[in-house]
């Protein structure tokens, strides 16, 4: 049986960053959790880290990106760059299957396990199983209302978890102010 969990969407608008998850974990046709945490914050606050794919992997990938932070203190992008490039040339890493979207006052980025550390162009990213839910509710959200960055979060999440079968309405949002770049 295959694990399936999540949406998690990030949404730089105006002069806040927001990232928010749903709360369901499947194990096949079965919901094992409805109020999981998908996010946490690292380096003292000041940077919002989402996963999504599989749990035991993604907090393995968290506690390394926390050493990265450590070692590279206010540079999110050489930290998520150094975690890219140890996940994807370490053997037992490469075999760990989430994926990461990490947020401060001026970046947000994707990390994949590919090596792929990847910059949205508008500021709105997601992954899971929801993520292009997300990704296009949260689009038209920031085109046509004037909504902020955690709203904008919270409604698209809960559009994409009545669209997606595996994430739900047990949403969490958390936000930083944003600056630019």
């Amino acid at each position: 049986m295959k694990l399936h969990a999540t949406t998690v969407l990030s949404v730089r608008h105006g002069d806040r960053v927001a990232i928010g998850c749903d709360g369901q974990v499947t194990l096949g046709t079965s919901i094992l959790k409805a109020d999981a945490m998908k996010i946490r914050r690292l380096a003292e606050g000041k940077v919002l880290c989402g996963f999504a794919g599989s749990t035991a992997d993604a907090f393995a990938l968290l506690e390394r990106f926390e050493e990265k932070l450590r070692d590279h203190p206010a540079n999110l992008p050489r930290a998520a760059t150094e975690l890219a490039k140890q996940w994807r040339m370490d053997r037992a890493l490469r075999k760990l299957e989430a994926l990461l979207i990490a947020v401060d006052a001026r970046y947000s980025l994707l990390l994949s396990g590919t090596g792929d550390v990847i910059q949205p162009s508008d500021g709105i990213m997601a992954i899971g199983s929801g993520g292009n839910y997300a990704t296009a509710a949260a689009r038209a959200l920031v085109k046509h209302s004037s909504l902020p960055a955690a709203q904008i979060v919270q409604e698209s999440l809960m559009i994409s978890g009545e669209l997606d079968i595996y994430s739900n309405n047990r949403i969490v949002v958390e936000e930083l102010e944003s600056q630019a770049e």
